[in-house]
């Protein structure tokens, strides 16, 4: 992996217990990064922090409680002195009919998908706002770009975050801060194992991927890394696709 210097910077990753967030945190402290890793499962964190207990500190939160998530670049700061990159990845996707949903339901998805990275970059910001630099990175998904049947919740909320993106970027550009989104498609995560268990629902699933297969946690990592460093300094307020090509064809 390229050098990406960021030894010294501190970053808070959610969802980070398992999945892409884990591989994100594992990826940022590999370059050096300190990592504040946010999750709901203690056994999910301390296996993480088990990886790197040098860099990765750990915190038990629950996305929906607005206390404990707006709490958590004052924590960042208290264990590691400074915070300098914010990685909102923790989210939700329930499946089933729209026309079944309740509100309530419906108002969870939007909740933890997009008001609580909100929250906690809008925290976030009073500390990266005030040393004139900072990277935001919304892990968001392909279904925010072209909307996908039976998530339909999560698809709204993943294309709110997208403009979420758009909008902070253009308002933080000039005082240093810079706000980007990832967008993933199908990843060989937890979050796919009953495609992944069954060899027919596999074959269906990359038929419709021109790589002909499902990405790995890991490779997300390097474009996080690129996102969270100084070389990204002029990049603001992108999205960046990655799905073997999924979102492109016809």
């Amino acid at each position: 992996m390229i050098d990406f210097a960021l030894d010294g910077s501190v970053a808070i990753v959610t969802g980070a217990g398992r999945g892409l967030g884990r591989a994100i945190s594992l990826a940022l402290a590999g370059q050096g990064a300190r990592i504040l890793a946010v999750a709901r499962s203690a056994g999910e964190l301390d296996s993480l922090k088990a990886e790197d207990p040098v860099r990765i500190a750990v915190m038990q939160c629950d996305m929906l409680d607005a206390a404990a998530v707006t709490s958590l670049p004052d924590a960042a700061v208290r264990q590691f002195g400074r915070l300098d990159i914010v990685v909102n990845n923790a989210g939700i996707a329930p499946a089933g009919e729209f026309a079944e949903q309740t509100d309530d339901e419906w108002q969870r998805v939007l909740a933890v998908n997009v008001t609580a990275p909100a929250r906690l970059t809008r925290a976030a910001g009073r500390h990266l706002l005030a040393q004139g630099s900072g990277k935001i990175i919304n892990i968001a998904s392909t279904s925010g770009i072209l909307g996908k049947a039976a998530l339909v919740a999560y698809s709204a909320s993943k294309g709110a975050v997208l403009q979420f993106t758009k909008a902070l970027a253009a308002e933080w550009a000039g005082r240093g801060v810079q706000v980007n989104a990832v967008a993933p498609g199908a990843f060989a995560t937890d979050a796919q194992r009953a495609v992944l268990d069954s060899p027919e629902l596999l074959a269906r699933r990359t038929r419709k991927i021109p790589a002909r297969r499902m990405g790995q946690a890991g490779e997300i990592g390097a474009l996080v890394c690129y996102l969270a460093s100084r070389q990204s300094d002029f990049v603001t307020g992108s999205v960046f696709v990655i799905d073997g090509g999924e979102s492109c064809k016809l």
